[in-house]
């Protein structure tokens, strides 16, 4: 079967990239705007014509955060569309069943791209344009420490990782001299927060750091500061500031740090953001506003590109992994990448953000 895909591709004049995200359901927005960051380098690409005369096409699918649905529409992708890589997915649980599935080393198929709220071992067939959780949270508790906060919370989704991300918070504390002196979960896949609350409540920490997807970001924060909870409230980088400010009151919003994985979309800081933001100025519509997904999305996209490139005339599924392990010390205009045989995630890159009372994101 591969030799017979290998033999496709060498024939293809169209690289086919496919995405199986939350399109619908409590993580749509993000789902979405990843997409929308791929396609606009997609489109300009294939506008400029194309790479080595291939153009690119993005194929997606919704899986509305589902698991089961993430590995059955990715074997539907893969087996209508024929990609030549898969980007762009959503979910811890969602990326574990893909993986414990088989499909990406049975189809020889790399998965580059994804956001998860968990700590995960590098894994064959699996690349990241991000910083790992535990840079983020080694971030966040460094911070911590440097304006004297020492008693730590930990708020977390639950799941088979969760023991790796407590290890990693509780020695990030270490190294930081801080503590955490509580943890609370929430049931994966949910916005059940209310437990978790009550606990926080009790043992009142100074800081909670929560490490969940968005949706329970926010139900957290509209519900912990409805409850009277006063401690400064730290979020990994998966909790879309869009998706805050729609439902959190100004009150509520003010003051809440965010772990951010890529520089903001929304200033020029560097020639990343410059060449970012006369892109979408360009386009007609966007399916949704910009966002940090959107232009973690326009990244990987940008790599999956380069790997194309570095190939020459004939990319190849089983080529990929080595493309993109060969992308090293490379610099996207501002933001430094470094793929190599065994190293999986390709950036260090993290900073705080303040989020006002606009709901507007303020280094």
């Amino acid at each position: 079967m591969a030799a017979a895909l290998g033999a496709d591709y060498l024939q293809a004049s169209e690289v086919v990239v496919g995405q199986v995200a939350p399109l619908s359901g409590m993580e749509a927005s993000q789902g979405r705007a990843y997409s929308t960051g791929m396609q606009l380098i997609f489109d300009s690409v294939n506008k400029a014509g194309g790479v080595n005369g291939h153009s690119f096409k993005l194929v997606r699918r919704d899986d509305g955060g589902r698991p089961a649905d993430t590995v059955s529409a990715t074997k539907q992708i893969v087996a209508e569309h024929k990609p030549l890589i898969l980007a762009g997915y959503f979910g811890g649980r969602n990326v574990s069943e893909l993986v414990g599935s088989g499909i990406l080393e049975r189809e020889r198929i790399a998965l580059i791209g994804y956001r998860i709220a968990e700590i995960r071992p590098e894994t064959p067939w699996l690349y990241n344009v991000r910083a790992s959780l535990s840079d983020e949270v080694n971030k966040i508790a460094e911070h911590l420490a440097t304006i004297g906060v020492t008693r730590l919370g930990l708020f977390y989704e639950e799941g088979p990782s969760a023991h790796a991300l407590i290890a990693a918070a509780d020695e990030a504390a270490k190294r930081a001299r801080v503590a955490v002196v509580s943890r609370a979960s929430y049931p994966a896949g949910t916005a059940s927060v209310a437990t978790s609350i009550g606990v926080f409540l009790k043992s009142a920490p100074q800081a909670i750091i929560l490490v969940s997807s968005g949706a329970a970001a926010a139900v957290f924060i509209e519900q912990y500061r409805g409850a009277g909870g006063a401690a400064q409230l730290f979020a990994h980088s998966g909790a879309d500031v869009e998706q805050l400010a729609k439902r959190l009151a100004e009150e509520q919003m003010q003051g809440v740090a965010i772990a951010q994985v890529t520089p903001s979309p929304y200033k020029v800081s560097s020639p990343l953001t410059k060449e970012f933001t006369d892109l979408v100025a360009k386009s007609n519509s966007l399916e949704v506003p910009v966002s940090y997904a959107m232009i973690e999305g326009y990244i990987t996209a940008k790599v999956i590109v380069e790997a194309v490139r570095r190939q020459g005339p004939r990319p190849s599924r089983e080529a990929m992994p080595i493309s993109i392990e060969s992308v090293n010390n490379l610099n996207l205009a501002g933001y430094a990448l470094n793929f190599r045989p065994g190293q999986r995630t390709g950036s260090k890159f993290v900073e705080l953000s303040i989020v006002t009372s606009a709901g507007k994101i303020r280094q």
